[in-house]
């Protein structure tokens, strides 16, 4: 078991994940907004499992796609973080920053400030050479973040773990090496 780093932003934390986390985080990934770009919203199973594959990524490296709370209220918001894809992708290997956040909090830039914080302990702590993005082409507010982010566009690819055809295998890909976050800092 690694020791669990935490992020902590002006407005946010992120953090390991907790029991009482379960209830919020289903209702997020059962909104069919905060889904809109993802194949199907996910039952209360499916939620548990995914926060239980995100707090053993966590606990086994200390770094992951950490819960997202909100510091003044200490509401979970979400996630954010950093992970290593499941699926087999053209850029393999590769470690991926994503977010998700409950639409209640949507446009208050929380995706983005969290996001910094996760490519700071990226860079910063973990010393990791790329951190890579990506999102269904359809998804221009998840584009907008990473641009924010100053990641740059490196061409599209067809998600593998969607079925020829569906409308969201298309997807942009964005990179960011350590040493352009480096020297923008």
């Amino acid at each position: 078991m690694a020791e669990c780093i935490e992020v902590v932003t002006e407005r946010l934390r992120l953090r390991q994940w907790r029991d009482a986390d379960r209830a919020p985080f289903a209702r997020l990934n059962a909104d069919p907004r905060v889904m809109e770009f993802f194949p199907t919203t996910l039952s209360r199973a499916e939620s548990d499992g995914l926060l239980e594959r995100c707090a053993k990524g966590i606990a086994d490296r200390g770094w992951g796609l950490w819960a997202a709370e909100e510091r003044a209220s200490g509401a979970l918001i979400g996630f954010v973080g950093l992970s290593v894809p499941r699926a087999d992708l053209p850029f393999s290997p590769c470690v991926e920053i994503g977010w998700r956040l409950a639409s209640t909090h949507w446009g208050r830039g929380y995706a983005t400030e969290a996001a910094r914080g996760a490519l700071r302990t990226g860079f910063e702590d973990l010393a990791l050479p790329e951190i890579v993005a990506f999102t269904a082409a359809l998804n221009l507010r998840s584009e907008a973040v990473m641009v924010r982010l100053g990641m740059r566009a490196d061409g599209c690819f067809e998600h593998p773990a969607l079925p020829s055809g569906h409308a969201l295998r298309a997807h942009k890909l964005y990179r960011l090496p350590r040493e352009a976050w480096l020297a923008g800092r």
